[in-house]
């Protein structure tokens, strides 16, 4: 199938969850990772209608930027871990970063968002399963408290809301209880109504369980493999 045909299958997929659920299918938005993919792939979902779009890696995407530079109305967000020597690029080439998951990457960011004169959007992103191999803060340790708490220094960063990825199981329904987690403690943040932070984006949702994400109250869903294919091997 063409990366077409595939983001109309995504999309179809997207509103029958969203249907299921009294959801309207305009609350939740498609992102197309692109990770290890070409620009010619990337240019293809651009045609087809895709404006969001995420990356995992920096330096992949530095070398990626130019040939990218045409899609004029693309929306790219860092959807990877971000390391703090990498934050000065990260706020140059990107819209957004929806991976913040510590104080010193939040320091780093919005010092380099002063110098670039740019506002950053960003996502704090929660290790719901608490894998030790996987980055985010965990969802219950005192670093997430410590940096809800620091937010409103960070003037160059607007706190949107929360990015997850679950442990990884065969059936999509076993990252279900992480979702409602990240949902619950989405909840919870919200209703404290803390100074700077916002609640409005719940980022959860692969091309293996995006279903039950949706299900489950995500408002943006992050598919890389139904989109374009295997990634290529690095």
């Amino acid at each position: 199938m063409s990366v077409r045909e595939n983001i109309e299958a995504v999309q179809q997929r997207l509103a029958s969850a969203a249907t299921r659920f009294g959801r309207s299918v305009s609350d939740v938005s498609l992102m197309a990772v692109t990770k290890t993919h070409p620009p010619e792939r990337i240019r293809e979902a651009y045609a087809a209608g895709l404006r969001l779009f995420g990356e995992n890696r920096v330096q992949e995407f530095s070398g990626k930027a130019s040939a990218l530079s045409v899609l004029q109305e693309a929306d790219w967000h860092m959807v990877g871990h971000l390391q703090t020597n990498k934050a000065a690029k990260a706020a140059e080439l990107f819209r957004a970063v929806d991976s913040v998951d510590s104080i010193k990457v939040a320091e780093k960011l919005n010092s380099a968002a002063h110098a670039h004169n740019k506002k950053l959007n960003v996502l704090i992103e929660i290790n719901v399963g608490g894998e030790t191999a996987k980055s985010g803060v965990s969802i219950d340790s005192p670093e997430l408290e410590e940096l809800l708490q620091s937010v409103p220094k960070f003037d160059a960063l607007e706190f949107r809301g929360l990015m997850t990825v679950p442990p990884f199981t065969e059936d999509p329904e076993g990252a279900r209880p992480y979702f409602r987690q990240l949902r619950a403690l989405r909840d919870q943040i919200a209703s404290r109504k803390l100074p700077a932070v916002s609640m409005d984006v719940l980022s959860m949702g692969m091309s293996h369980d995006f279903p039950v994400a949706i299900e489950e109250g995500s408002t943006c869903i992050r598919i890389g493999t139904a989109i374009f294919g295997e990634r290529t091997k690095q």
